[in-house]
């Protein structure tokens, strides 16, 4: 397989999705729905919070370091009085679940959530749910300014549904009972599919979640990011310089002092970094806007070239026939 991969010129190379080409059409739609949203929220000058998950590990350390290349052994080190470098951690070690919200302000007084891990998993989202986030939102909501927008991603537990709809899996007395609840009129006669057909067409109109109705009802907005799209959210540049902190500075890998860590490094990512890493992302929306256009220029002049080689084809094969 690998030598007829080789014969047919694919190359192995890492996974990206920066190819304008081949992105589906609801993630376009998505991402520019949000892009002119997220504009105009500025320009109506209503204050943007981003909020996020991240995680750090007790065994979380700088893969490089600078090392004396003339010390070739421990007992070398120990007559010249010289140490044979920073001890590495056994592994990662424990883990903590960090979640927290800012904005051009900086980090919101006493947003922090901060848990150590339980599970093994490999996705930090795991240890996350639907009743954790609404627990910590309720304390957050009244934190913020009124009329403000909150920027999130759409991990499972930020989208809890406030009425789940029903799907092929739902038993059919459940699947009338909601539609009935619904105000639709049901012919008991009708069978599962035509059911769900209906459940498809007014699902759009009672499609809620739990966390937008609670944020509605204090006058602030929440506004979801497109899938795969981490770089329109500033906070990860925040996470990033964060992160980097505990890194530098762990050198017992326990979880007490990572903590501290962690803490220390929220406490330095003031309001102007936050704004540089908004200023940032303000970029990277207008980049992806430009493609989008450019993109759109690209498929119209395609759609242009196709119909004047169709209509030549056309013209050419009538002249001909006259002759």
């Amino acid at each position: 397989m690998f030598k007829l991969l080789k014969e047919l010129k694919f190359r192995y190379v890492k996974r990206g999705r920066n190819s304008a080409l081949t992105e589906k059409t609801e993630l376009i739609l998505w991402r520019r729905r949000y892009l002119r949203s997220i504009r105009n929220y500025r320009e109506e000058g209503r204050h943007v919070y981003y909020l996020d998950e991240t995680w750090v590990n007790a065994g979380d350390c700088p893969n490089y370091e600078w090392q004396d290349t003339t010390i070739t052994s421990h007992r070398d080190a120990f007559l010249k009085g010289m140490s044979t470098g920073s001890m590495n951690p056994s592994g990662k070690g424990k883990r903590l679940i960090v979640l927290h919200i800012g904005s051009e302000d900086g980090f919101v007084d006493n947003g922090l959530l901060c848990f150590e891990s339980k599970k093994n998993s490999r996705d930090y989202h795991d240890e996350m749910n639907g009743q954790t986030f609404y627990e910590w939102m309720e304390n957050i909501l009244p934190r913020l300014k009124d009329n403000c927008v909150i920027v999130m991603d759409n991990a499972s537990y930020h989208s809890v549904k406030l009425d789940k709809a029903p799907t092929a899996s739902t038993k059919k007395a459940d699947i009338i009972h909601w539609l009935e609840n619904k105000g639709e009129v049901v012919d008991r006669t009708m069978i599962i599919r035509e059911l769900l057909d209906i459940v498809k067409k007014i699902k759009p109109q009672h499609d809620k979640f739990v966390i937008d109705e609670i944020a509605n009802a204090q006058n602030k907005t929440i506004l979801r990011l497109p899938p795969y799209h981490c770089e329109l959210n500033p906070i990860e540049l925040a996470w990033s310089s964060i992160k980097n902190h505990v890194k530098m500075n762990n050198t017992t890998f326990k979880l007490p002092d990572v903590k501290k860590l962690l803490i220390e490094g929220i406490e330095r990512v003031d309001a102007d970094m936050w704004k540089n890493f908004i200023r940032h992302t303000i970029t990277e929306e207008n980049r992806f806007w430009e493609i989008d256009d450019i993109m759109d220029e690209v498929f119209e002049a395609e759609r242009q070239n196709v119909t004047l080689t169709i209509t030549g084809d056309t013209s050419s094969d009538s002249e001909s026939d006259t002759d």
